[in-house]
């Protein structure tokens, strides 16, 4: 429903800092779209129209002609828009009506807003899935979550992108989040670490694992917690979580360890967020010692987490029983648990010789 939903802010009401984070993300998209005449449909909710006047602006700042589409926009121009457009024409359209009839026949590339998170039970939330997903749930603050290889190369938005998401929440991870500390302690006494070895906490956030990963390998043991977004890191140490453990800045597809360096690594929430969740165990996997642990932990269920972001959970996904067991064989690991429980989400591996 748009009652659900915050309006955008008009450009000037903006702080200087949320009106960059909009450049930037606006910037992104502009890039991503195809050379050449493309159709370009903005879906999922009311704010796309804003969204897509934005675009608009963007794509005519940079000098490429753009033919702007909403439901008000006459059938009978079409045709004359289209035959007499330029070669670099971006057909950029949003509303139900385009929704279901693209101009070319099809949509080169749709974007996808998420506007809102459902309640369980409720409607579903907009925008799972598109070439290009936006989470506009704060409208001041929009990220993009997830962009087709084909669109643009993983380097270009992915740090970027991250770090614009988690670091406006790390001040306030734990006041959210606060209730999860016993299930995170929990889930490491579960695994049964080895006193004395190296484990590290990969996207270890606000490091609410780490005080538990200390107390299962003991005084002997090493403890690394890393995270991608340095606001989180500085969370942790303010919490006085680097007491328990080295705390490193690093991104988790290209980790600053060296190779069979870790006994144990921990990772709780961390494969959903990754552009490739199957190179993520890779390099998991790379610095992880043959017989060292991965455990993959959140602290709720697939089908609560689904719930509360309004969405159903399929087959597919990362974290289901066969694709994960199939992913982790492929990149040295041999999945030897698997709890996907209604309070949480626990799943072992094992690293596998060679």
């Amino acid at each position: 429903m748009a009652g659900d939903v915050r309006p955008v802010p008009a450009r000037p009401t903006l702080t200087g800092e949320q009106a960059r984070r909009w450049a930037e993300v606006l910037d992104h998209l502009a890039a991503a779209l195809p050379s050449g005449a493309a159709t370009v449909l903005v879906d999922g909710g009311p704010l796309a129209g804003v969204v897509a006047d934005r675009l608009a602006d963007t794509l005519s700042a940079a000098g490429r002609p753009c033919a702007r589409l909403t439901d008000t926009t006459p059938l009978a121009d079409e045709d004359t828009w289209w035959a007499g457009r330029s070669p670099e024409t971006v057909a950029l359209a949003d509303g139900s009506r385009w929704r279901a009839r693209p101009p070319t026949g099809r949509w080169d590339v749709v974007v996808r807003l998420r506007t809102r998170s459902a309640q369980p039970g409720g409607p579903a939330a907009d925008g799972e899935s598109g070439d290009i997903v936006v989470d506009l749930r704060d409208p001041t603050w929009p990220v993009i979550r997830q962009l087709a290889d084909r669109l643009a190369p993983v380097q270009r938005w992915y740090v970027g992108e991250a770090r614009a998401f988690f670091g406006v929440r790390a001040a306030t991870w734990d006041a959210k989040f606060g209730d999860d500390l016993p299930a995170y302690a929990a889930a490491v006494a579960e695994a049964r670490l080895p006193a004395g070895g190296v484990a590290v906490d990969v996207g270890c956030g606000t490091g609410r694992a780490l005080s538990a990963l200390r107390r299962a390998v003991g005084p002997a043991g090493t403890v690394i917690g890393l995270d991608l977004t340095p606001q989180m890191v500085t969370a942790a140490a303010t919490r006085g979580r680097d007491a328990a453990a080295a705390l490193l800045i690093g991104d988790a597809r290209h980790l600053p360890l060296g190779d069979a360096t870790a006994d144990v690594i921990f990772a709780a929430g961390l494969l959903t967020h990754l552009p490739d969740p199957v190179a993520g165990l890779g390099e998991l996997a790379r610095v992880t010692r043959p017989g060292g642990r991965l455990v993959l932990f959140h602290p709720s269920g697939r089908a609560a987490l689904a719930a509360r972001h309004g969405r159903t959970l399929r087959p597919d996904e990362p974290l289901a029983e066969d694709p994960l067991r199939r992913s982790a064989r492929r990149a040295g690991w041999q999945l030897s648990s698997y709890d996907d429980a209604a309070h949480r989400f626990l799943a072992t591996a094992v690293r596998q010789p060679g």
